[in-house]
């Protein structure tokens, strides 16, 4: 059945503001040729989605060119206003952007809930309003959160766990409450994942696996460009899979026995002091374990001496822990590809990757490319600032219904 003409508009319209989004500043030449619409119609869109509010004149194209057909039209950047968290165990990052991304302030602030519940949910929510009033917004339309812990699939509430502070499920509880925005919450690897697929290192894969290497460990799944969250939300949970070289078993409340003894932060400093490796005391802001991983790989590549052997006996058995979580994975998924991701995988770079995926291939016969994340911890944010992003466009851009 063809679609009547008020759906054809919507369509059209639609694909017009998506491909505004993704190329930038377009002429209507330029949108015909993408859209392979007739003039007329695309004329037609550029009314109305003009009139709409949703798209403006923002330049000319060519410095030699004038008139209506070298007129540029890009999308009204501040008809909505949006912002992400990323709310880690000691604290909480925010950064605010308008529609297209560009961001207009960023903070963050630790908490460390000492004060109890209530005082870390208002110095959270304070931080956001703080935050976006510098910025000059009076009112947000969209919030993405990403948080440790599991999102219930049906409800996208972010569940309760022994494991995590209680003001991070009532801080998205309130800010739900109070916000007249769109407040959405998605695991934080999860969020990860999105944005380095978006931006980073999966930018050419639809099917991957992200393994989270912070703090602690997870892994996202992504296949055929969806994400995969499980029944109950815990796909990716490797903190708990059993594992060789660990001293217990992990339990259904306690990881400690699983690839977290591993390869979690504190894992990889105490790895480190082993061998003699150890981070710069008080650089940066991430987990220990980064500073440790970096420290590693920045040591001077000399062909022979102990500071060396030291050093490679290190990423050795660092690769060997790593590759039995990615060979597990593969073994079950086949994705094809694993980027090691957070600070600690973005930290390692190449040469981290490379020792992985050349263990991972002696332990699995599925070829699985190992590649070392670009986006780091701000991988977070930025993967909640694309779901604001999304939502805001979803409710924005003309339905296709």
């Amino acid at each position: 059945m063809p679609a009547s003409p008020r759906t054809a508009r919507a369509i059209n319209d639609r694909l017009a503001l998506r491909l505004l989004q993704r190329e930038g500043a377009l002429t209507a030449g330029q949108l015909k040729e993408l859209t392979g619409l007739s003039r007329p119609t695309v004329a037609d869109l550029v009314e109305r989605l003009q009139g709409s509010g949703l798209i403006g004149v923002v330049g000319e194209a060519g410095a030699q060119r004038r008139g209506p057909n070298a007129k540029l039209y890009g999308i009204v950047a501040d008809v909505a206003h949006l912002a992400a968290l990323d709310v880690r165990t000691m604290g909480v990052s925010v950064i605010v952007s308008d529609l297209l991304g560009t961001v207009l302030a960023e903070a963050e602030l630790p908490i460390d809930g000492t004060g109890g519940t209530e005082i870390a949910v208002e110095r959270a929510v304070a931080l956001l309003d703080k935050t976006a009033r510098s910025a000059g917004v009076r009112e947000l339309h969209s919030v993405g959160i990403g948080a440790p812990g599991l999102i219930d699939p049906s409800s996208g509430e972010l569940r309760d766990s022994s494991g995590l502070p209680e003001w991070h499920r009532r801080l998205v509880a309130a800010l739900q409450k109070e916000l007249p925005a769109t407040v959405l919450v998605e695991n934080e690897t999860n969020l990860a994942a999105v944005a380095e697929r978006r931006a980073g290192a999966a930018r050419d894969r639809d099917t991957f696996v992200l393994l989270w290497l912070g703090h602690g460990v997870g892994a996202a799944v992504l296949l055929d460009g969806r994400l995969r969250r499980g029944a109950s939300g815990g796909a990716g949970e490797l903190g708990f899979l059993p594992v060789p070289g660990t001293s217990r078993l992990p339990s259904a409340v306690d990881c400690a026995g699983g690839f977290h003894a591993l390869a979690s932060s504190q894992a990889i400093v105490e790895l480190g002091a082993e061998h003699g490796v150890f981070g710069v005391p008080g650089q940066g802001s991430g987990p220990a374990g980064e500073a440790v991983v970096r420290a590693a790989v920045a040591a001077p590549a000399e062909p022979s001496g102990a500071g060396r052997e030291h050093v490679d006996a290190f990423l050795d058995t660092l690769a060997d822990r790593i590759a039995l979580a990615v060979a597990a994975t593969a073994a079950v998924i086949d994705p094809g590809c694993v980027v090691l991701g957070g600070e600690i995988g973005c930290a390692g770079g190449s040469e981290l990757a490379a020792r992985v995926e050349e263990r991972v291939a002696k332990l699995s016969p599925l070829h699985t490319e190992v590649r070392a994340g670009e986006l780091g911890g701000g991988a977070v944010l930025r993967g909640a600032l694309l779901a604001a992003q999304e939502a805001a466009q979803d409710a924005l851009f003309p339905s296709e219904s």
